[in-house]
């Protein structure tokens, strides 16, 4: 006689066989697509952690330049991490709609607008239970990834940081904020498959916050690397002491009056002859043994402070790279090629190196310090020049600083209003930072532009090497601008840039503008501006014989005589 348990439970037990195998092989052809998604979203992330990186860095400027004021933090790789994720979402979504399995067709699907009833037909089943499982891989996907972008924000605002920025209530509300549209978007608008690259994302995320270093160096002249940046944010005071600290009892300590609390007096203003900003709470205070006393200017790649040697008096200009971008293998190469240029440059009309070096990583280049202001922002604010001498001085210097480039065998190739200094003392030339040999063994161009349109002669769309005539070319177009405002190639398009450049021609207009004030150097202008490289002032030394008439003059004496003329 058999088991009447057994015979009751038989009818039961199949139906709910039969659903497991069922739920088994749905959910292990789903695993086998999930397997496929993970593995294409850490491919690409390790191919892009470079990039990640950088917006990491980036994330934590701005994090920190909330809490302590104003900051020259960059955008340029969030944005492109950004566009990177974007492409790839789209990518792997049209990717598995080339796959017409259920494992696709549920991964492919938003959580909100899943199609069950076409994945109910496709799999025999009811629309109810194709929901409950949508449902299930849904928010287990979400839940994943909201956790794991959770724990890299926190990483990223902790580690290495100071923690009055995790502490800040602004901080805090944004990542709360971010979290929450990423919850939304989750829901609403990402395919599952994509939720699943997302976690793979950001537990890479993770493991790169927790590894980044350090937002400033330590500090301390005992360091492995001596004299170093200063902490980013001040430490909070200490208590006093709860029992007070006596003389030895053999000590004769004279009666002291009872004086009132000193308070340590606010930093004295700097005085310099160039318009600086004082330093943000999480700037360094020194580099390299240099005390920063403030911020000349900063861009997205650099920052350049008012500095002076530690127990010097004299003030130079101390250049160095951002924070975020020091693992820039191409930024770097570019900043130490500048150093060698213009430790290489005589330094009439250029600005003189003084030191460089690397403190905790960070490269550093000191250079004399350079009143006034660049030529693009003083026609900016004050419009073309108006004097003809100070218009030939002008190019007579800037004459004068490429012939002693060339004749070290360098070609500057980006001349250019932004890279000339109008000084008290003169015209300087500036920014080395993709110079190169005219025989191109070395200093050659790498992850750096061969210049700024406007400025570039016809041989550098090309693939010629480019010469020094390509610098008296650009000579000329700055000489145009000096004195009509622009370049003499400016056009509304970067199409109509090079087919004046390569086709048209410059600007009438703007070659009068140099021709009513002097037309003889009008005329060298126009020669300096001949599209065969051939038929211009082959260099520098050229170009200034020229400019004299190749008689022998105090050009020195000239440029000042003419510079004086010029109300900075």
């Amino acid at each position: 006689m058999g088991n009447p348990g057994f015979t009751v439970a038989l009818p039961i037990a199949a139906p709910l066989a039969e659903a497991a195998s069922n739920w088994a092989s749905d959910y292990g052809e789903l695993a086998v697509d999930l397997l496929v998604v993970v593995l294409l979203a850490l491919a690409a992330r390790l191919l892009s952690l470079p990039l990640l990186r950088r917006a990491q860095r980036e994330a934590r400027g701005r994090a920190a330049a909330a809490v302590s004021g104003p900051a020259p933090v960059g955008t340029g790789a969030t944005v492109a991490e950004v566009v990177a994720c974007a492409v790839f979402a789209a990518g792997l979504e049209a990717a598995m709609f080339a796959g017409p399995n259920y494992g696709f067709d549920l991964l492919r699907s938003p959580v909100a607008f899943a199609d069950s009833r076409q994945m109910a037909i496709a799999l025999g089943l009811a629309s109810a239970d194709v929901r409950v499982r949508v449902l299930v891989v849904g928010a287990v996907l979400l839940a994943l990834w909201l956790l794991l972008a959770h724990l890299a924000r926190r990483a990223l605002l902790t580690a290495g940081m100071p923690t009055a920025v995790a502490a800040d209530g602004r901080v805090r509300g944004r990542s709360l904020l971010r979290l929450g549209l990423f919850a939304v978007a989750g829901v609403l608008v990402l395919p599952m498959g994509v939720l699943a690259a997302g976690a793979v994302f950001q537990a890479v995320a993770l493991l790169s916050a927790r590894s980044l270093p350090t937002l400033s160096a330590p500090t301390g002249p005992t360091g492995p690397t001596g004299p170093a940046a200063a902490v980013p944010f001040p430490p909070r005071p200490e208590a006093a002491p709860a029992t007070p600290v006596t003389a030895p009892a053999t000590a004769y300590t004279p009666p002291v009056p009872a004086l009132a609390p000193v308070h340590s007096p606010a930093p004295a203003p700097v005085h310099s002859p160039v318009p600086h900003q004082p330093l943000n709470g999480h700037e360094p205070r020194s580099i390299g043994g240099y005390q920063l006393l403030g911020r000349i200017g900063a861009g997205g790649m650099g920052t350049v402070y008012l500095a002076r040697r530690e127990g010097a008096a004299t003030q130079v200009a101390l250049k160095t790279i951002n924070l975020e971008l020091l693992d820039d293998p191409d930024l770097l190469r570019r900043f130490q090629r500048e150093s060698e240029v213009l430790a290489m440059v005589p330094g009439a009309y250029t600005a003189r190196v003084l030191d460089t070096g690397v403190d905790a990583g960070r490269p550093f280049l000191a250079m004399e310090l350079l009143d006034g202001r660049p030529l693009d922002a003083h026609l900016r604010e004050l419009g073309p020049l108006r004097s003809p001498e100070a218009l030939r001085a002008l190019a007579l210097a800037l004459a004068v600083a490429l012939s002693g480039v060339h004749r070290l065998g360098l070609v500057h190739r980006d001349l250019k209003p932004a890279n000339i200094m109008l000084t008290s003392a003169g015209p300087r030339l500036l920014d080395f930072g993709i110079a190169a040999l005219v025989d191109g063994t070395r200093l050659t161009m790498t992850g750096a532009g061969p210049g700024t349109l406007t400025y570039m002669a016809p041989e550098q769309f090309g693939e010629e090497r480019v010469g020094t005539a390509a610098d008296v070319w650009a000579w000329a177009c700055c000489v145009v601008c000096a004195a009509h405002g622009a370049s003499p190639f400016a056009a509304t398009s970067t199409g109509g840039v090079i087919r004046r450049i390569v086709d048209t021609g410059p600007e009438p207009s703007a070659l009068a503008a140099v021709h009513a004030l002097d037309p003889a150097l009008a005329a060298t202008v126009t020669r300096a501006l001949t599209p065969d490289p051939a038929d211009r002032p082959a260099d520098g030394a050229a170009l200034l014989s020229l400019l004299t008439a190749g008689q022998p003059t105090d050009v020195r004496a000239e440029i000042t005589r003419g510079w004086n003329t010029l109300r900075l």
